[in-house]
Parts: structure tokens; C-alpha cells; sequence
């Protein structure tokens, strides 16, 4: 690795955005340091990189877990002890109605998508503060400011995990540590197709996930607080100002979505989607 070569952390690096991001940071020479539950998906985006940056650190891990996060901090050493910039990109979405939503799959979403960052930016600090300008990015969902129904735990993570956001930016401020809050809408992976049933009633637009991580990324780099996209950061004033305009909206789409596909709609409540995790 080179010596000046930014040391770069992406949770959910197997597939979506954290492989796309992956990418990104590799050329510009990055040292990254790339963590997935599973190893094949994490040494295929490995063997997309390239020869033009070193070899990438391959955690396979369960960021939700104790051991998991002890994992990737061990990894993070080998890559010399210092962060420049950590992605919180792993996440998990389950659709469907709460009163049908089992448990676990509630668990699953509020420790992936919520507790795996809050956790990771805490044990990370300490070698975050050994970088010249390091940054911690939450990769959270326009469902973090706009709550769609059959969403609703998973908005409920993103809301808080842009929350967590802006907290820890007020927090670190002192010790120079940036926190960027990226809000992509949906993403077209194949872990969309297991939601495909309420893309149509929903209005849904779907952006290739190589085109969400470099903006992401591009803006990271800028000292950006936030990343949303354009229109959809229009909607959010509208919720603001106009709240009852946006819940008629949403409310009919749902009655459309219930009247035009039942079926799927209640399967979906017990239906995974692996958005970022891999």
C-alpha cells in the first residue's frame, strides 16, 4: 500500500453499493478493507478491483455480532491501525405489514441497519482519530425522511440512523471527524426484485448502484453533511410544509398497491431483502 494511501472501511462489501463503492475507492488507490457475511461475493468484488490498487483486506463477518466487529477492528490493524474513512453500508429491508412482520425479521433490520453502525463508529473511534481527516458515512434511504407503509421498520432504522448522524457530526466536531449522511432512493441490485411487486403502485425509481456510490463517494470526499437525490430532497420540504398532501399521496398508492397485488403484498411481509449486506 502506498504511504499516503487512504485506508477505507465498507461494511456490506459483497454486492449494491458497497461493491460499487469498493470500486470507487480502489481507484484512487485506496487500502481497503472490505467486510461481507459471506466470502464469495467479497473475493469476486475483490478480483473486479483491478491491478492498479493493492490487494484488498477481506473480512468475512457479521457486523451485528460481537465476534463480527472484533473481526473487522483485527482486520483494520493489519491495515495499520488508522481509518480515514468508515462506510456504514450494510442493511437489510423487509416489506410488508407490521401486524404480519415476524421478530426476527424486525431484529434483523433494527441490529443491521441501526445498531451495526452506531456500534462499529464507537469500537472505529480510536483509529479514526489517527487519520489527518478521517470520516465516518452512514449509508442510510430516502425512507429515512419519507415513510412509505409496508416500510415501516425499515424506515424506522433509517430514521434513526440519520439521526445518529447528525448527533455524532455535533459530537466529533471538536476532534475534526466528519459524518456524511447519504440518503439514496431505491437501487437496482437483484436483492430489489424481492420488493419488484411494489416498485409500480409506489412510483419507485430505481438508480444502478454504480451511480449512487459515486456520488457518495465524490461528496464524501467533499466534506459533504448530507447526500440526497435530486428531485426527492424536493419531497422532503413537502413533508415538512405539507404534511397531509404527502400522506393522501402515500396512502393511495398503498390502496392501489393493495387492490392491484394482495397476494404479494402480504407475502412480502415475510420476504428478506439483502439490500447491502452481503
Amino acid at each position: 500500500m502506498q504511504r499516503d494511501a487512504k485506508v477505507v472501511v465498507i461494511t456490506g462489501a459483497g454486492s449494491g453499493i458497497g461493491a460499487a463503492l469498493a470500486k470507487e475507492a480502489a481507484r484512487s488507490g485506496a487500502q481497503l478493507v472490505l467486510a461481507g457475511r459471506r466470502a464469495e461475493p467479497l473475493v469476486a468484488v475483490a478480483d473486479g478491483l483491478g491491478v492498479s490498487t493493492g490487494k484488498p483486506i477481506l473480512v468475512q463477518s457479521d457486523v451485528t455480532t460481537v465476534e463480527g466487529r472484533r473481526l473487522l477492528r483485527e482486520a483494520c490493524m493489519q491495515a495499520g491501525g488508522r481509518i480515514d474513512i468508515l462506510f456504514n453500508n450494510a442493511g437489510v429491508v423487509r416489506t410488508g405489514p407490521l401486524s404480519g412482520m415476524e421478530e426476527a425479521a424486525i431484529r434483523a433490520m433494527v441490529e443491521t441497519n441501526l445498531m451495526a453502525p452506531l456500534l462499529l463508529s464507537r469500537d472505529l473511534l480510536p483509529m479514526l482519530r489517527r487519520s489527518k481527516h478521517p470520516r465516518i458515512v452512514n449509508v442510510g434511504s430516502m425512507f429515512g425522511d419519507i415513510a412509505f407503509p409496508l416500510f415501516a421498520v425499515y424506515s424506522a432504522t433509517k430514521f434513526g440512523l440519520r439521526g445518529l448522524s447528525d448527533a455524532l457530526r455535533r459530537e466529533l466536531k471538536a476532534e475534526k471527524i466528519g459524518v456524511t449522511y447519504a440518503a439514496p432512493r431505491a437501487v437496482r441490485t437483484p436483492a430489489s426484485n424481492e420488493f419488484s411487486a411494489l416498485i409500480e403502485p409506489f412510483s419507485m425509481k430505481l438508480d444502478a448502484p454504480e451511480k449512487v456510490a459515486h456520488r457518495i463517494w465524490r461528496d464524501a470526499l467533499r466534506g459533504k453533511r448530507t447526500i440526497y437525490p435530486w428531485p426527492e430532497r424536493l419531497f422532503i420540504y413537502a413533508q415538512q410544509f405539507l404534511p397531509r398532501a404527502v400522506d393522501g399521496g402515500l396512502e393511495k398508492q398503498l390502496a392501489a398497491a393493495t387492490a392491484l397485488l394482495p397476494a404479494s403484498v402480504e407475502r412480502s411481509a415475510t420476504t428478506e431483502t439483502h439490500k447491502n449486506r452481503a
